[in-house]
């Protein structure tokens, strides 16, 4: 009964309200993953996403090669449509960490390696497969340095081979670097509703949460040969404190082979930073992958152009010629006025396609891959499909283009009852923009 007193108006003004000034205290962070802040030695577990690469499309689960399982069993987390499509596989780690608490710990000490085991770590070494670990949402990042320039990569390999050698060694000792940002309560707006109506919340009457915000997640991969005799001391999961340093020497470090027990370590280091939330994912977008992708689209968009404008500039020379000898040929054959000029060819502008219907669909599929382009980046822009959302943007597009199927089939029938002077037929034409990108990538896979 109450909600009936308040108009609908002071609803959108509260909305447009809220909107702006959460821009105007960057706070505004429309993603499905909110910010969470941590107590010192409060634990967090790191999870793990399928394994990469740049060289094959086919990515596998972490768990097919012989790491650390989690104490409690393999969890799946929810994914939505979009990282299904994408091949992603959520899983929980067994890697533990503790705000604020730099450690070095034991995880665990494989069985010895068999023969599957061994085929299975060298292929997906010699295939540069990448291992993907999230932390609050964060993918790992790893730098590297290629002709002198550093380079940020996501994720770490499975491990390296050395050029002409036959010899592969997998990677299990990581060291963690995690970036904090202590919360301070400043630019997240708070309404609150009371007696008086809607209402920004002072900042005295403001609960000022204390706690760290995880603001980055970096890696450094490396490969340490144990003596599995020595770590028999240590007990699997349960995270001992164990010292360790990468080493620089090659037979130091853990080579794969058959009957070879590999452990597994890690230490973690906690970092201050002055990097807020709402910015945390700017050094991913700032990534060279990107610059190099974007540059290539910017390049296959000039050639589109330039060749479109030459076909342009060709097609008006063309009609400029013909028209200027059918004003020749009205003029020596003194012809009506009524039929001079581009009334010669008011016959074959205005004739049907000998195609028309399939002139439609193509039109009635533009149409809607054009509006499910235009929507995704409008929304995309307004940062609705950040890259924090995993698999939003595949999601958005797909359930854009369904909804957008009734604009391209509108457009396919306008088009062919302007053609045809008649509606006969235009549910066949309806149903074909519906199918037809469908069936045209469906053609381009099997071709």
């Amino acid at each position: 009964m109450a909600c009936k007193l308040i108009p609908k108006r002071a609803y959108w003004v509260a909305f447009i309200y809220t909107v702006l000034v959460s821009h105007a205290c960057n706070g505004f962070y429309p993603s499905e993953n909110y910010m969470h802040t941590y107590s010192t030695g409060e634990e967090i577990y790191a999870k793990v996403n399928s394994l990469t690469s740049i060289y094959t499309a086919l990515p596998f689960s972490y768990y097919s090669l012989p790491y650390c399982k989690p104490q409690m069993g393999i969890k799946k987390s929810a994914e939505n449509l979009g990282q299904l499509l994408m091949g992603d596989q959520i899983l929980n780690s067994p890697y533990r960490f503790r705000m604020n608490v730099n450690e070095s710990v034991f995880l665990c000490t494989t069985n010895p390696l068999s023969e599957h085991e061994v085929k299975l770590l060298k292929q997906r070494t010699r295939d540069l497969y990448q291992v993907n670990m999230i932390l609050d949402n964060l993918p790992a990042m790893r730098f590297a340095q290629q002709n002198g320039i550093k380079i940020q990569w996501t994720g770490f390999p499975v491990g390296y081979a050395l050029p002409n050698s036959n010899e592969d060694y997998i990677i299990n000792h990581l060291k963690f670097r995690v970036l904090v940002h202590e919360y301070e309560g400043a630019g997240v707006l708070i309404i609150g509703t009371g007696e008086e109506g809607m209402g920004v919340i002072p900042d005295a009457e403001k609960k000022q949460p204390s706690g760290f915000e995880i603001v980055g997640f970096e890696v450094v991969p490396c490969s340490v040969k144990y003596d599995p005799e020595a770590l028999s001391k240590f007990h699997m999961y349960e995270y001992d404190k164990f010292s360790v340093n990468c080493p620089l020497e090659l037979d130091k470090s853990q080579i794969i082979r058959e009957q070879e027990r590999v452990s597994f370590t890690y230490d973690v280091e906690f970092v201050k930073s002055n990097i807020r939330w709402p910015s945390r994912w700017d050094v991913y977008l700032r990534m060279e992958g990107a610059r190099v992708h974007w540059f290539s689209i910017l390049n296959s968009l000039m050639v589109i152009f330039f060749l479109a404008g030459i076909v342009f500039v060709i097609c008006l020379r063309t009609v400029r010629s013909d028209l200027t000898m059918y004003e020749e040929l009205d003029e020596k054959v003194q012809m009506n006025e009524q039929l001079s000029g581009w009334r010669f060819v008011v016959s074959d502008v205005f004739r049907e396609p000998n195609h028309s219907k399939l002139l439609c669909v193509m039109i009635g599929g533009g149409v809607q891959i054009t509006g499910m382009a235009v929507v995704t980046v409008v929304l995309a822009a307004f940062g609705f499909m950040s890259p924090a959302s995993r698999g939003m943007l595949l999601t958005g597009m797909i359930i854009f283009y369904l909804f957008l199927g009734t604009l391209g089939g509108y457009a396919g029938v306008r088009l062919w009852i302007t053609i045809k002077g008649t509606s006969d037929g235009w549910k066949s034409v309806a149903w074909s923009v519906a199918y037809f990108f469908l069936e045209f990538v469906l053609l381009s896979s099997l071709c």
